[in-house]
C-alpha cells in the first residue's frame, strides 16, 4: 500500500517557477514508477512527467514541459518532486502525483496510487 501527499502548489505569474513534492509513505516506494499528471477545468486528466528507477534514475516527459520542467526523487525521504520553471498560465491545473509498478506509462486510469492533488495557478 502506497500513499502519496501533494504539497507545493500556489498562484505565480507568468514565467515564475514552482516546486512541487509527492511525500510517500510505504518502504518499497523507491521500486515503484511516479508520474505527475495535471488536469485543468473542463479537460482530461493529462500525463505530466515520470520516473522509474532502472540502473539510474529514467525520466519522461510530455512535449508540452519539455525543457521547463525536471522531475527528480530523493528516496532517503520517500520524495518525488516536479521542478516547474517557465511557467505559462495554460500550465494552470491541479496537479497529482501518481505511482504504479514500472514501467512508466502515461494513461491515467493504469496508475494505482495517487496523491489528492494540489492547484497551480499562472496568471498573465
Amino acid at each position: 500500500q502506497v500513499q502519496l501527499v501533494e504539497s507545493g502548489g500556489g498562484l505565480v505569474q507568468a514565467g515564475g517557477s514552482l516546486r512541487l513534492s509527492c511525500a510517500a509513505s510505504g518502504r518499497t516506494f523507491s521500486s515503484y514508477a511516479t508520474a505527475w499528471f495535471r488536469q485543468a477545468p473542463g479537460k482530461e486528466r493529462e500525463f505530466v512527467a515520470g520516473i522509474r528507477w532502472s540502473g539510474s534514475d529514467l525520466t519522461y516527459y510530455a512535449n508540452s514541459v519539455k525543457g521547463r520542467f525536471t522531475i527528480s526523487r530523493d528516496n532517503a525521504k520517500n520524495t518525488v518532486y516536479l521542478q516547474m520553471n517557465s511557467l505559462k498560465p495554460e500550465d494552470t491545473a491541479v496537479y497529482y502525483c501518481a505511482a504504479r509498478r514500472p514501467p512508466v506509462v502515461v494513461t491515467a486510469l493504469q496508475y494505482e496510487y495517487w496523491g489528492q492533488g494540489t492547484q497551480v495557478t499562472v496568471s498573465s
